[in-house]
């Protein structure tokens, strides 16, 4: 049984920084690739994403003050967030493309759930 389980988040004034993390747990082969979501009020959007290589991708909205990275022993992805704006006030999800075999394909597991409200 896969879990993925969330940390992180909270409240912080604009300008501020907070980390996500996102770990994974349970019998799998590999995680091709690792990403955050955002859901704000009628509005979903893919934040960044990082492969098993290394390879990151971000919106447009967050380059340059967000980072994704990973610690590929602890099957752990994290977001570090800084000079956090109004407007990255949303629920973040991480997610997780997972494989339990080496000949499988993968199948997409979903973190809880943080929500990061950036106010003053």
């Amino acid at each position: 049984q896969v879990q993925v389980v969330e940390s992180g988040g909270g409240l912080v004034q604009p300008g501020g920084s907070l980390r996500l993390s996102c770990a994974a747990s349970g019998r799998f082969y590999d995680i091709p690739l690792m990403g955050w979501d955002r859901q704000a009020p009628g509005q979903r959007e893919l934040v960044a994403t990082i492969t098993n290589g290394g390879d990151t991708n971000y919106a447009s909205s967050v380059k340059g003050r967000f980072t994704i990275s990973k610690d590929n022993a602890k099957n752990t992805v994290f977001l570090t967030m800084n000079n956090l704006k109004p407007e990255d006030t949303a629920l973040y999800y991480c997610n997780m493309r997972i494989r339990s075999s080496w000949y499988s394909t993968s199948t997409t597991y979903w973190g809880q759930g943080t929500q990061v409200t950036v106010s003053s």
